[in-house]
């Protein structure tokens, strides 16, 4: 029998007011509370809500039927500041029996790419506020992005977790399929990868009327699933791909909502990640570079794919010394939100087939713009941090003398 493995990631960042440059040193508010109210509120009615009733009368319904949820701790923050209904809502989702939740780092951050110590940090942090809100301690961790390699497989194995999360790229898996359990080079960890041609076919065709197979209804995506005769199926996708991406008049929760029963027809299971780990890998991936789940490159030049982007986040890492050193809770949580992957998302310049995704939820007119306001933002951050720093240091010579 095969079974399939949902996995939805839920995420929104904090995104950046028009921040201009006469304000460095004088204004240390960055962030669009307003944006971020109205986008949280927006995609809570359309997707969140909707999407976890859909999902608890699902669970109720099918004795079998499990999904996985990774939840960034900045959705988290927005949804108990801006919608306690949708906050509550996945609280109730997630301290389901049967739904997995995972790690990840807490700020949908870069940093295993340029700080493991900061990495190790927000995933610490993450763990802790999903211990504390949903009472669970995940034991498979995602990148944020599905960004992977070899590095990060035996550095998050040490870490504690069984299993770990990416793209079934086709440059890393070759002639072989994503339907089966994996180990990494040089790591025990099991490696669960994600089949992107069917979980795409959710998440980016549904709607798309110049598709072959449009219209997309349950009957035949049940029918495909259960004709691969192969153990595993890992559909990951965007949580917003139910009612954001795809709206509610495209059918996509009518399509999710009669899935399970024609899965059962099919004898179509589930697994959760934590079960998925337990199955004997059938082989080894080795990725020496690094590989996500973004775009048709499925590599990191959606964020680091041009000199703004790698000018930005450079700035950004370091000042990481400078940073902690002040102590400041404040400081550090303003520079842990612009660690954030969508900043860098936003100054990308590849507007060719993928430019509609770039654009999605996208707050600025251009990647310029998006890089000028971001390099302001540094700009004051790193004054408050020398402020801060020569405080303190003025103080200890107070003390001393």
């Amino acid at each position: 029998m095969t079974k399939v493995c949902f996995y939805f990631q839920v995420h929104q960042p904090f995104r950046l007011r028009k921040y201009q440059i006469f304000e460095v040193g004088n204004n240390s508010n960055y962030f669009d509370e307003q944006k971020n109210r109205f986008v949280l509120n927006k995609v809570a009615k359309k997707s969140y809500l909707p999407m976890n009733k859909l999902l608890l009368n699902l669970l109720d319904e099918n004795p079998s039927f499990k999904v996985s949820l990774s939840i960034t701790g900045t959705v988290l923050e927005q949804l108990e500041a801006y919608n306690k209904e949708a906050f509550e809502s996945f609280k109730e989702l997630g301290k389901h029996k049967r739904v997995e939740l995972l790690d990840e780092t807490y700020y949908h951050s870069l940093a295993f790419l340029y700080s493991k110590e900061e990495f190790k940090e927000q995933v610490n942090m993450h763990k802790k506020e999903i211990r504390k809100i949903f009472h669970k301690n995940p034991r498979v961790f995602r990148n944020t992005e599905l960004i992977y390699n070899n590095e990060l497989a035996k550095f998050v194995e040490k870490m504690g977790y069984k299993a770990i999360i990416t793209e079934g790229a086709d440059k890393i898996l070759g002639w072989r399929s994503p339907n089966f359990v994996y180990k990494p080079k040089g790591a025990d960890i099991k490696l669960l990868l994600k089949n992107y041609r069917l979980s795409d076919d959710i998440a980016f065709r549904f709607s798309n009327k110049s598709w072959k197979e449009f219209p997309l209804t349950a009957p035949k995506y049940a029918y495909w699933i259960s004709s691969i005769r192969e153990p595993v199926v890992n559909l990951f996708m965007d949580y917003e791909t139910f009612g954001e991406h795809q709206w509610k008049d495209t059918g996509i929760f009518e399509f999710m909502k009669h899935l399970p029963e024609e899965f059962r027809k099919n004898k179509v299971g589930y697994l959760t990640p934590s079960e998925e780990a337990k199955m004997e890998p059938v082989g080894e991936i080795d990725a020496p570079y690094y590989i996500s789940w973004a775009d048709v490159e499925r590599d990191l030049s959606a964020w680091l794919g041009n000199e703004i982007q790698n000018s930005a986040i450079k700035e950004l890492y370091d000042m990481e010394k400078e940073v902690k050193k002040t102590k400041d809770k404040k400081i550090i949580s303003d520079w842990r939100k612009l660690q954030t992957s969508d900043h860098f998302y936003y100054m990308c310049t590849k507007w060719f087939a993928d430019g509609d995704v770039h654009k999605y939820f996208n707050p600025y007119d251009s990647p310029y713009e998006a890089f000028i306001r971001f390099m302001n933002i540094i700009q004051d951050l790193k004054i408050r941090c020398e402020n801060k720093n020569k405080e303190k240091t003025k103080s200890k010579k107070e003390v001393v003398a």
